[in-house]
């Protein structure tokens, strides 16, 4: 089983930014696909982005330009850049890896004024 703990939710005013990370107990280069989805109350789980090992990243329509996928292989962690974050961006966001099918506990973000 390959652990995932993501960090770096909170409470953010509309407009404004977070960064989340995934920290991840396998070494992420040996991972084909990683993801982070999102699920708002009373909503089906929403693919947000992924990232490949060899950098290939894929984005919701909802989130393109305003999100950015990236991957630190030195501290094994795959973050979520999150700009110009909207009311309705308020979910439980979770990564989620390929190799085995693990998903992480996740990471509250609520976006309100």
């Amino acid at each position: 089983q390959v652990q995932l703990v993501e960090s770096g939710g909170g409470l953010v005013q509309p407009g404004g930014s977070l960064r989340l990370s995934c920290a991840v107990s396998k070494k992420i280069a040996d991972i084909y696909t990683m993801y982070w989805y999102r699920q708002a109350p009373g909503k089906q789980r929403e693919l947000v982005a992924s990232i490949s090992n060899f950098g290939r990243t894929r984005y919701a329509d909802s989130v393109k330009g305003r999100f950015t996928i990236s991957s630190d292989n030195t501290k094994n962690t795959i973050d979520l850049q999150m700009n110009s974050l909207k009311p309705e961006d308020t979910a439980v966001y979770s990564c989620y890896e390929s190799s085995m099918g693990s998903w992480g506990q996740g990471t509250q973000v609520t976006v309100s004024s």
